[in-house]
């Protein structure tokens, strides 16, 4: 989740600075279509991902989706052009509705049974507003330091493949007859 919601907050930025725009209105005009893009192409996301989950569990589509999101962050380091730009945001936006609706289930799906479901789903949000602070903190300490947002994106990875290692970890239910 940091490192999703750190992608959507800096998305912008990155195609604000990263990004060769013929204009500043283009670059203006161009920011804008990606944030819509990414708006309505993640509707189309959170439905393949809810087949996707029907069909192989949500554990496996949520490790499925952070190996494409670490794809995208990889793939991010050659995104130059707004044509480039546009792809790699319709990709975002593709995986960002699914995971966000699906990991929201699971971690339901992992609560215990309680009638307060309220305190663990705030303690979800709580720990989601300090990975946004932890994610664009370090993503600006890359850029500051390395002075490309490109290696930041690029480090967002490993925060995907972390999430994959854990997901992996999560143990098989046993189901009982």
């Amino acid at each position: 989740s940091m490192a999703v919601q750190t992608v959507m907050l800096a998305a912008t930025y990155f195609g604000a600075e990263e990004i060769n725009w013929p204009n500043e209105d283009a670059k203006s005009m161009g920011l804008i279509i990606s944030i819509l893009l990414i708006q309505l192409i993640a509707v189309a996301g959170a439905l393949l991902t809810s087949k996707l989950s029907a069909r192989i569990g949500n554990i496996k589509a949520l490790i499925y989706i952070n190996a494409v999101w670490a794809v995208i962050c990889i793939g991010a380091w050659f995104v130059t052009e707004p044509a480039h730009f546009y792809v790699t945001a319709a990709f975002v936006g593709l995986v960002m509705g699914g995971i966000q609706s699906l990991s929201r289930s699971t971690y339901s799906k992992l609560l215990p049974e309680t009638k307060d479901t309220a305190s663990f789903f705030s303690f979800y949000d709580v720990t989601e507003k300090i990975g946004i602070v932890i994610g664009m903190l370090l993503y600006g300490a890359i850029d500051q330091a390395l002075n490309s947002q490109r290696y930041s994106v690029v480090f967002l990875t490993v925060f995907f493949v972390v999430g994959i290692v854990l997901l992996l970890r999560v143990p098989k239910r046993k189901t009982t007859s």
